[in-house]
């Protein structure tokens, strides 16, 4: 009831409108069509009674089911004006007194909030409001059609841009609801009328199997929150694979939530216009979980403690973490690690290249083409270089007969840019570049990489470029990527390497175009464009057995 008005939702189900063999009684996603009719109208704060209107035993039964009272009619169908007066009149007799208002839903918009029919009926609040009709925004430069000089017309003055176009709406059939009085056989609605404005996924309905199919795939939709942090400390490594899963969920709702002191991280997730939310201490971090509210948390924050862990789980949420070697791993429900051995006894644990998410700007890049002569090299050290292998390296290449052009890309947290530059900047085969945002480009023009055996020889592997991996750190050395099988020369810990081993092997690489070739065809048989694919596969059939044994 509301302001003392007594509330009638009527779902009327006629099978002339069908278009889908059975359609209300078919399953959508585990539920009848015709159930989430009923479930909306039933979850409204105002609402008194919900009934059906139906000629199928089916749907009486179903309807029934699900908590609404159900009007039987014979196999004649009258007119639509009709069919819903005898439903008000008929439930108005069970029910020994009178509607207000009477409120038409038609069972074909299964994802209308219940705060959306709530709003609609406060506008009845207003004494002068006879109707009020669900609608959505549609505008957009229209023509119509005239069949008697059959000729086509815009439906338009002048030509503009869509967001300069007047606010035009259409009428979406969700909701049509009336003051009693306005119920007759031959009308539903008053003459002074109100809108209720829908959201777009509001608006959706099952009136045919292309709608049908989009209605599925949201309301499969999952919200997801990705966890994750970059600096120039750490890298932005993590928050790039986030980025790349992310903009690949065309199905999914999600948020990213980043720690205020990671300003880098989020001025990267800000420029590329993703949806953002900011914590100050763990708290914080809880409670834009719990408002936000996802089913499934996504933590790229390397290793995880145990407390935080066991917090995530007791709230219900489905996790998954990337690259953590932390004690609270082994509470996440799927482990990714593209890069780290596991112990591979953990159930929840998936490792190996397969799992690696490239940068976008990998996947529309080809292959290189391997050239007898070495023309360019490039030097690529990510995170802050703390061993400098970036300077040791440019030495040793510059001690060798090497004479052609040489790259150099740092990442944001490299100390010795100016250092470096100064002492190179007259030497026109040497450029230095810091934070680029297309390193793909950088790559692909080379034509032997050197860089760590972080996730770079990922990149690097899947355009075939001949690589060579120095370790900068302990962690990097278990990293089995890094091996002639898969076409990299890894030649182990910097700072226990020569200057006189690593100018050997790379005068040799730089000489031997049977070598280079034999790298390029290594790698050019390692899948790497697919890891989003086994990622999502893994990451549904656990999900699958997480719902079921909540």
């Amino acid at each position: 009831m509301f302001n003392n008005n007594k509330i009638l939702v009527v779902i009327p189900v006629i099978k002339a409108s069908m278009e889908i063999p059975k359609m209300y009684s078919r399953l959508l996603k585990y539920k009848p069509l015709i159930a989430y009719s009923i479930e909306i109208a039933k979850s409204s704060q105002y609402v008194d009674d919900v009934v059906v209107t139906t000629d199928d035993s089916e749907i009486a039964l179903i309807s029934e089911k699900f908590g609404a009272s159900v009007i039987r009619r014979s196999g004649e169908e009258g007119s639509f004006d009709s069919v819903i007066y005898d439903a008000m009149v008929q439930k108005e007799k069970q029910a020994f007194d009178e509607y207000d208002i009477v409120i038409i839903m038609q069972p074909t918009s299964p994802l209308l909030k219940v705060e959306t029919l709530d709003a609609s009926i406060e506008k009845f609040e207003d004494f002068g409001i006879d109707s009020v009709i669900s609608v959505v925004e549609d505008s957009h430069l229209s023509w119509g059609y005239d069949e008697n000089n059959e000729r086509f017309f815009p439906n338009y003055i002048e030509r503009v841009t869509k967001q300069d176009l007047p606010k035009s709406f259409r009428e979406t059939g969700a909701i049509v609801a009336s003051r009693r009085g306005f119920i007759q056989e031959g009308s539903h609605i008053g003459t002074s009328i109100n809108l209720i404005q829908l959201s777009k996924e509001e608006s959706l309905v099952c009136d045919d199997f292309d709608n049908w199919a989009i209605v599925e795939n949201h309301l499969k939709k999952k919200r997801i929150a990705f966890v994750v942090n970059a600096s120039a400390e750490i890298g932005t490594r993590h928050i790039y694979n986030c980025i790349s899963l992310a903009s690949k969920l065309s199905t999914s709702e999600f948020t990213f939530i980043l720690d205020e002191h990671y300003e880098l991280g989020i001025k990267i997730i800000r420029d590329y216009g993703f949806d953002c939310k900011i914590y100050d201490g763990v708290k914080e971090l809880y409670a834009l979980l719990e408002e936000y509210s996802p089913q499934i948390v996504v933590n790229d924050i390397l290793d995880t403690s145990e407390e935080y862990m066991l917090d995530l789980k007791e709230k219900g949420y489905f996790v998954v973490n990337f690259d953590d070697l932390g004690v609270g791993a082994q509470h996440a429900d799927v482990l990714f690690d593209s890069l780290y051995e596991h112990d591979l006894s953990e159930a929840n644990a998936f490792i190996g290249y397969k799992y690696c998410m490239l940068k976008d700007e990998f996947y529309f890049q080809s292959p290189k083409v391997i050239t007898q002569d070495v023309n360019r090299v490039l030097i690529l050290f990510e995170g802050d270089d703390s061993n400098n292998l970036t300077e040791q390296i440019l030495d040793v290449i510059l001690s060798t007969a090497y004479d052609n052009k040489i790259d150099i890309v740092v990442d944001r947290g490299y100390e010795n840019t100016e250092e470096l530059v100064s002492r190179h900047e007259s030497n026109p085969l040497i450029q230095i570049y810091q934070n680029v945002s297309n390193i793909s480009e950088f790559m692909f023009k080379a034509d032997i990489i050197i860089t760590s055996a972080s996730k770079t020889m990922y990149d690097a592997c899947s355009l075939a470029i001949p690589t060579i991996c120095v370790c900068q750190n302990d962690v990097e050395m278990t990293h089995s990527f890094a091996s002639e099988k898969n076409g990299i020369i890894n030649m182990g810990p910097g700072d226990n390497l020569t200057k006189q081993d690593f100018a050997s092997q790379f005068v040799e690489l730089v000489n031997n175009y049977e070598l280079r070739m034999e790298m390029h065809d290594k790698m050019n048989h390692i899948d790497l464009k697919h890891g989003f694919e086994n990622i999502k596969s893994v990451v549904q059939e656990e999900y699958v057995k997480f719902e079921l044994n909540r």
